[in-house]
């Protein structure tokens, strides 16, 4: 298998995505928050004059992690469109762009309901096993995912 993979790490731990599914890496340095907006919506950014929506993680996945590093703070995020919107996805960092090892296959254990619903499967790196999440998963937020 040679597909590309992005490692990031999320509420501290070590994820990846499909590269093919980022449109880009930023920085974001202003984030406006969105009245009445899911609480794991942080709000709205921009990227080339045109608007993001950001998505904090823990909150869409109910994982538990740190508090926000506030509003002032520059913050990392992964870029991922879906129906010619921008969704920005918050990380803890961005590690390396590596070659997938294997195809996703399933993890031995049980995953928390957050990593479960966003789990492709877990995938072999140059680093270890890691959980392949769907961006799109973390997009819909946990409503939608009891919802349906």
């Amino acid at each position: 298998m040679t597909e590309l993979l992005l490692l990031a790490q999320i509420a501290g731990e070590r994820i990846a995505f499909r590269a093919a599914d980022v449109q880009s890496v930023v920085e974001l340095d202003s984030i406006t928050p969105v009245p009445l907006a899911p609480a794991y919506v942080t709000g709205l950014a921009a990227l080339r004059s045109r608007p993001l929506t950001v998505i904090d993680p823990v909150r869409s996945l109910d994982l538990d992690a740190p508090g926000d590093a506030g509003p002032a703070a520059i913050r990392k995020a992964v870029v991922v469109e879906q129906d010619r919107h921008l969704y920005a996805l918050l990380v803890d960092g961005i590690e390396d762009v590596v070659a997938a090892e294997s195809e996703p296959f399933a993890p031995p254990g049980r995953l928390s309901p957050g990593w479960e619903r966003c789990s492709l499967g877990l995938v072999e790196t140059p680093v270890g096993a890691l959980l392949l999440a769907d961006p799109m998963a973390i997009v819909a937020g946990p409503d939608r995912a009891e919802a349906a």
